[in-house]
């Protein structure tokens, strides 16, 4: 390796990085955007830098652009690492090419490209046409692992759904007259916490709605996450009490109940005076592929499913779920009619279960949270 070309890997790993931990600070706050950041240097030492504040605002690039003349710098002739492919068209906001054409950028290092095969490698071809100097980044695999909820969701049209549990040692997450509090302990309710943060959407299913009447919301300190944070019930019938928590609490208006066809006229209209109501062109069972591309197409790129055992089973059993994130108390509770994590009908051969990768554990006191991506079979 020559001396530029070590020189360029230190200084990808500098600025790069710099960029990736610039992005990490809007994490759970751009959504359907991605998160990104970006750097601007010259002469080896950053003059400028930014991140993606919030869909609507401007990008990490012309955050990094306008911090740079902030601090009395010139964005001409410098170098910009930037953790995911320029924007190369109109939205909410201008293209983000366009802007670095216009301040003279010299260089563009890229993180990560852009998912959308409708886009992908199109702002570095512009640029490119331009006279712009393009490489990629040798931290692209950290670069796309930003944005695992928008990179599904911009190339499937459907959120990211992972399924959330705590349960006993003994996979209970409840005893047989339905006590479930807590079984998990302070740390690992707290991370539970940290999941909502990061995510667009709780669901649940009526079950657990009418045994715990959950408020579903973000307890923390976080007015970004508490205005955005969305709460789906599966109620093909449309029976749960008008005075549940999700109904009458302040933030209602983010509620969604999901009925079918068949729910009562007046169970319906009951609910659309307080709440979204969602009628699914199902007379029976609720079609989780309608729900999820609904869920798509109104920009909810993350779903996490809390349950209970019915509701975990329907997606991770069909195939709906792409990740899990089980914690595990110090517990033994048993029981036949104590309630499951995951119930449902089962697998019934060995062969056919859901095989998990990518696990990954962590010691949250002494509950165990064990995360993990499910294998698509």
């Amino acid at each position: 390796m020559n001396i530029l070309a070590k020189s360029q890997k230190v200084d990808d790993t500098t600025f790069m990085g710099r960029a990736i931990t610039l992005a990490r600070r809007s994490l759970g706050g751009t959504s359907p955007n991605p998160i990104v950041g970006a750097v601007l240097v010259r002469a080896r030492k950053i003059i400028g830098e930014g991140w993606h504040r919030g869909a609507g605002l401007p990008h990490a690039e012309v955050e990094a652009i306008q911090n740079c003349v902030s601090r009395g710098n010139k964005p001409r002739g410098a170098i910009l690492y930037v953790t995911l492919e320029p924007c190369s068209t109109q939205g909410r906001t201008p293209a983000c090419t366009k802007a670095i054409l216009h301040a003279g950028i010299k260089t563009v290092v890229v993180g990560a490209i852009d998912p959308n095969p409708k886009h992908a490698g199109r702002g570095l071809d512009l640029l490119i046409a331009a006279g712009v100097q393009v490489r990629r980044s040798s931290l692209e695999a950290k670069a796309t692992a930003l944005n695992p909820a928008f990179n599904h969701w911009i190339v499937t049209g459907r959120p990211l759904v992972t399924v959330k549990a705590a349960m006993s040692l003994d996979g209970k997450i409840a005893t047989s007259t339905g006590e479930s509090k807590w079984i998990t302990g302070e740390k690992a309710r707290l991370e539970g916490m940290n999941l909502r943060r990061k995510t667009d959407a709780i669901l649940v299913g009526v079950n657990t709605l009418v045994a715990d009447d959950p408020s579903l919301t973000f307890r923390a300190k976080d007015p970004v996450t508490q205005q955005r944070l969305r709460r789906f019930v599966l109620d093909p019938t449309a029976r749960i009490p008008i005075q549940s928590k999700v109904i009458v609490d302040d933030p209602h208006g983010l509620t969604t109940i999901v009925v079918n066809q068949s729910a009562a006229a007046n169970r319906v209209r009951a609910l659309q005076n307080k709440v979204n109501v969602w009628v699914c062109p199902t007379k029976t069972k609720l079609d989780l592929d309608w729900v999820l591309a609904e869920m798509g197409r109104n920009n909810i790129t993350a779903l996490l499913v809390e349950g209970g055992g019915e509701t975990n089973a329907e997606f991770l059993l069909n195939g709906y779920a792409q990740r899990i994130v089980f914690f595990y108390a110090p517990l033994i509770i048993g029981g036949r009619e104590a309630k499951k994590s995951v119930a449902g009908l089962g697998i019934q051969r060995i062969k056919d279960a859901i095989p998990l990768t990518d696990l990954r554990m962590r010691w949250l006191g002494v509950d165990l949270m064990l995360s993990a991506r499910v294998e698509t079979r």
